[in-house]
């Protein structure tokens, strides 16, 4: 989360680390109560971050209002781990009778 700036009428300027869809919005001074509305005191701090905690920040800013789920990673629609689509279903029957489901979690019983 960024921090920003507020200026309070009588305590003076003080600092709050806030999300950015709040960044607009005035704070309660922490001294007397009043609400102090936001202040552009210095220069966002932002261009001088590392790559990967831009990264960071941009990701975690992203996934507070849409998670990622795992069927809009990039797996096309006939992607069988997500679709379930490509998978045989066949039932391999031995010479002696006994079945078999090659696509088929092993740890599984059939009847």
């Amino acid at each position: 989360m960024p921090t920003y700036e507020y200026m309070c009428a009588d305590c003076g300027p003080f600092t709050e680390m806030r999300p950015m869809a709040e960044s607009d919005l005035g704070l309660e001074c922490p001294h007397c109560g009043d609400e102090a509305p936001r202040a552009y005191l210095t220069a966002p701090n932002f261009s001088g971050m590392s790559t990967e905690l831009r990264v960071a920040h941009a990701t975690n800013e992203r996934s507070r209002h849409a998670p990622v789920s795992s069927a809009s990673k990039g797996h096309g629609s006939g992607c069988s781990c997500c679709s379930g689509k490509g998978l045989s279903r066949k039932t391999l029957r031995r010479k002696d009778g006994a079945k078999s489901f090659p696509t088929s979690r092993p740890w599984m019983i059939s009847h």
